[in-house]
């Protein structure tokens, strides 16, 4: 494969500022390290929000994204799983611009990158790898609900039998993903909720109830799960005001059976005040899915081999990806990108693909 010396990206130059269009030089590989082509970059509001509230960002010019597919352009010293060519798709790392997404190349460490399944395209396969690991964290990490064992991992299938999830936002993408999370757990009934125009597709995934998100009570969920099934685990896939106190009033109607709401987003103040009252009490525990973490290494490896290849979970037809939007004009329609996730988006990614024209 002939590789360019240089590539674009495209640049955060100082903090709240829109993106501007770069030259970098080409990376060279360390070390059980794979060079990426980038074919095809999920949005993500983290992005937008690392933009506009100046997080996570330590220096500038920055560059934002973490979720992304491609093909394997180099591979590094002691790099024996993987070679030029290959379709992979991978969460690149917050902050560390070399890792990230919004530019046509990147260097990661190549225990975090999956094959691509040849049953998916790049674009579908550009939107796993972030909202998954949030969901893996959130269930099977101590950090979250910490569910043992995991889906991957000897009798990971029958961990939920005999116990209900609740998953507030089952349209998201993390809602989605972890409506599926759920199901390879094997839980026994899986309550989420979502616009009634989803209902058909989140039952297709694994989802037994699908109640309407305009009117459902935490009331409405116990009685979804039923009396001999007690709904174990909360999982706010959306982590506003409103969901996080749904998500609390969900746990305290189980009566003792979940004794916490996991969240993507910070606590809101009067959803763990109400955590706090009465007799049972609920914890809200936010979550942060960092696969790179030295800590979430357990998870995120094994999790990226379950998935990936022509014998994972996509591939067998198991997991299925968010569907996608796509945005033309690629790194050019950055900013696009980020307004129509920003604006919201319902039951789909946003993707652009960075060597678009190149």
């Amino acid at each position: 494969m002939s590789l360019p010396s240089t590539y674009l990206a495209a640049t955060v130059p100082t903090p709240k500022s829109p993106n501007t269009l770069t030259t970098h030089p080409l990376p060279t590989p360390s070390t059980n390290q794979v060079l990426i082509k980038i074919t095809a970059t999920a949005v993500n509001p983290v992005d937008w929000k690392m933009r506009d509230y100046n997080l996570f960002l330590s220096n500038y010019p920055a560059i934002l994204g973490s979720d992304a597919s491609g093909t394997i352009a180099a591979v590094g010293p002691n790099v024996t799983t993987f070679h030029p060519g290959d379709r992979v798709f991978f969460q690149g790392i917050i902050g560390n611009y070399p890792s990230s997404t919004f530019q046509q190349y990147c260097i990661m460490p190549a225990e975090l990158v999956a094959k691509t399944p040849s049953n998916i395209s790049d674009e579908e396969a550009a939107g796993i790898s972030l909202a998954s690991v949030a969901v893996v964290t959130g269930l099977y990490d101590t950090t979250g609900h910490g569910i043992t064992p995991a889906p991957w991992a000897d009798g990971g299938s029958e961990a939920g039998k005999g116990k209900a999830i609740a998953i507030v936002g089952g349209a998201s993408s993390v809602g989605q993903y972890a409506i599926q999370f759920a199901r390879l757990s094997g839980f026994t009934r899986i309550i989420t909720n979502a616009s009634v125009v989803h209902r058909e597709y989140l039952e297709g995934l694994g989802a037994h109830v699908v109640l309407d998100r305009k009117t459902a009570t935490a009331e409405d969920f116990v009685k979804a799960a039923g009396e001999d099934v007690p709904i174990c685990y909360v999982y706010d896939a959306i982590s506003l005001k409103e969901t996080q106190l749904l998500g609390v009033q969900i746990a305290k109607a189980s009566k003792g059976s979940a004794k916490a709401v996991v969240t993507v987003l910070g606590a809101d103040e009067e959803a763990a005040e109400l955590g706090k009252s009465g007799e049972h009490q609920v914890q809200i525990k936010q979550i942060l899915g960092i696969g790179a973490s030295p800590a979430l290494r357990h998870i995120s490896e094994p999790m990226v081999k379950a998935l990936g290849g022509e014998d994972g979970w996509i591939a067998k037809g198991l997991f299925v990806p968010n569907r996608v939007r796509v945005v033309p004009g690629g790194l050019g329609a950055v900013e696009e990108a980020l307004k129509m996730n920003k604006e919201g988006v319902s039951g789909e990614k946003v993707v652009f693909r960075p060597n678009e024209g190149a």
